[in-house]
């Protein structure tokens, strides 16, 4: 399970790191150092305004990914091809080298926001990318969307 949120850099050319203990679960857990990478969903930031980073699946996890959404039911059509063409159709595999080392295309940084200070954040079956001020906006976004003093979050033991 990835855990943790990690500061690094991305290179005027789009190279950044994985970071190791992230690698680690990559092929120990998954047994593949390949990846799929693609946008995340949008998040609300309210007043009409989205914020989005990028997302790590991986490799075998993508596949399954992919089958739920072909058998998915309850999403309207418009949702369906909204999904497919902002995280589905976009998806590159990828392979970080033997440093950790690996390359955000072009495409992906711009939608992203994607500049020089980035934060990997662990999600338990995935890892995201995000630039520094884009996290901050979600970071603050969550703090109001956070279910405190509810019957769910004193189940989980909040």
């Amino acid at each position: 399970m990835f855990r943790g949120i990690f500061g690094t850099t991305i290179d005027a050319k789009g190279r950044t790191s994985l970071p190791a203990k992230f690698r680690e679960i990559l092929v120990g857990t998954h047994g593949d150092e390949r990846f799929f990478l693609t946008n995340s969903a949008p998040i609300g930031l309210g007043e009409g305004l989205y914020s989005s980073g990028l997302l790590i699946f991986p490799y075998k996890e993508w596949f399954s990914f992919e089958e739920n959404f072909r058998v998915s039911r309850g999403l309207t059509s418009e949702q369906r091809k909204s999904i497919m063409h902002t995280i589905i159709a976009p998806a590159q595999e990828c392979c970080a080298d033997k440093l950790g080392r690996f390359l955000i295309p072009p495409t992906f940084r711009r939608d992203a926001a994607l500049d020089r200070d980035i934060q990997f954040v662990g999600t338990l079956d995935r890892i995201e990318i995000w630039s520094m001020s884009e996290w901050d906006k979600v970071r603050t976004q969550n703090m109001k969307n956070f279910p405190s003093g509810t019957e769910a979050a004193a189940e989980l033991g909040l």
